[in-house]
């Protein structure tokens, strides 16, 4: 597989830039030791069958809207938000394959925060 199926196993999770995943298709996608790791919380997940028993144990998975993809080759990075009812976190995904499969992915969740008053005369607001 190349860059171009490496990319549409990534929007093929997504449909009008929500997040709609098939739990059989993302089982699929990735490889048997597939490792994806939260640095924040310093979590690591191994093995895609580990990480579908965690889907499914998720007592109420958040909503979440793409940004953008962004990459090549082998490596993709995944841009988006995540509403969990009280909370919206920003969500950085960065995505490698391996083989044609998700080998591993790194998430960074942020939360929004208000910028300080000195950068206001040089920034626009998003």
């Amino acid at each position: 597989m190349g860059e171009r199926e490496n990319r549409q196993i990534l929007e093929d999770e997504w449909t009008d830039g929500k997040l709609r995943p098939s739990p059989e298709a993302e089982h699929a996608a990735r490889a048997e030791d597939f490792v994806m790791e939260m640095p924040q919380s310093g979590e690591r997940i191994v093995g895609r069958d580990t990480m579908r028993a965690l889907q499914e144990a998720y007592p109420h998975p958040p909503s979440a809207t793409l940004r953008r993809i962004v990459g090549s080759g082998d490596v993709f990075v995944v841009e988006g938000f995540a509403d969990y009812g009280s909370q919206v976190a920003h969500v950085v995904n960065v995505v490698e394959f391996q083989d044609g499969k998700i080998a591993k992915e790194t998430r960074y969740y942020s939360a929004p925060f208000d910028p300080p008053e000195w950068r206001a005369r040089f920034v626009e607001r998003m």
